[in-house]
């Protein structure tokens, strides 16, 4: 059974007008079970999980200045979001659903969480609405345990995985994968074990042709055993923070794709879903549920 981390907190009450499409967290669930893609038995409930499991990849010092809403005004700013208690919960609660999704994973061969995805968290500072790296953090959850040892990560989001870069760029147990926008934020970008920087209005064909020539040889390369699969829908050429120029349609091939590779290649494979910032809600709820549904499709 596909099994999706999801949590009420997820949808995290914001500001009026706030740029974050957090009612995409209530609605996305919603959608799945509406169209039959999904049952309730699907979903789990992640908790708030042990503090050690973040300091494997945080700084405690940078952890528990966010714990306890004692980071600087600057660095408060550059988060994104109002700081406070419940948000810094929903974050820790992200991060537990993608440890026990890569868990479900290893298991069924895929799982899924609602959120997550929150690539521009660096080891000791958050940054673009993300505070905790879940996918770094789930990454050495399944190393310490034993599940795993190498692991892929690939980030499709259109924003480039800048935290996620930073906290493996001496580790070579996990190799980063970024394909993004060139002229997209981070503006100043880090270095991963593999960036493909894309031209703006990059369309289906193109995109779709460079992934189908990078990933099954990135794959042969370096052998992992765990995928993790951010797979944001801000590549879509609708979307109000992305540059790209990818159909609905142009990005499901590409989840279909990247899905099928890792059924065909037999390795496990997590997904968190990342950005997607299209003006209308349901362009970006839909594009989410695409991947959802492919994972019903390939491996159930």
């Amino acid at each position: 059974m596909l099994k999706i981390a999801y949590h009420p907190i997820y949808k995290h009450p914001l500001p009026e007008g706030h740029r974050f499409p957090m009612e995409k967290y209530d609605l996305l669930p919603q959608q799945l079970l509406y169209d039959g893609t999904c049952t309730p038995e699907n979903f789990f409930e992640p908790e708030i999980p042990n503090n050690k499991y973040f300091f494997s990849v945080h700084d405690p010092e940078y952890f528990f200045e966010l714990l306890n809403i004692t980071l600087s005004q600057k660095a408060a700013r550059k988060i994104g979001f109002p700081l406070s208690e419940v948000l810094i919960e929903r974050e820790m609660v992200i991060a537990d659903g993608t440890m026990k999704a890569s868990k479900f994973a290893l298991e069924n061969g895929i799982a899924m969480n609602i959120a997550g995805g929150t690539h521009h968290a660096f080891s000791n500072r958050g940054e673009a609405f993300c505070m905790l790296n879940d996918q770094a953090i789930g990454a050495k959850y399944m190393q310490s345990k034993g599940f795993v040892d190498k692991i892929l990560i690939v980030d499709l989001d259109v924003h480039q995985g800048n935290g996620t870069a930073e906290i493996f760029k001496n580790d070579n147990s996990v190799f980063t994968f970024s394909m993004h926008g060139k002229s997209n934020y981070p503006f100043q970008k880090e270095i991963s074990d593999l960036d493909i920087a894309l031209e703006n209005n990059t369309k289906d064909d193109e995109y779709l042709f460079i992934l189908k020539e990078t990933l099954p040889k990135l794959i042969q390369q370096e052998k992992p055993n765990f995928i993790y699969y951010l797979c944001g829908v801000d590549v879509i050429e609708t979307d109000k923070l992305g540059k790209l120029g990818l159909t609905v349609e142009g990005c499901r091939s590409r989840d279909r794709f990247v899905l099928q590779t890792c059924f065909d290649n037999k390795i496990p494979v997590m997904c968190s879903m990342g950005g997607g910032y299209s003006k209308e809600i349901n362009i970006i709820v839909n594009a989410h549920a695409n991947t959802f549904r492919l994972a019903q499709d390939i491996y159930f």
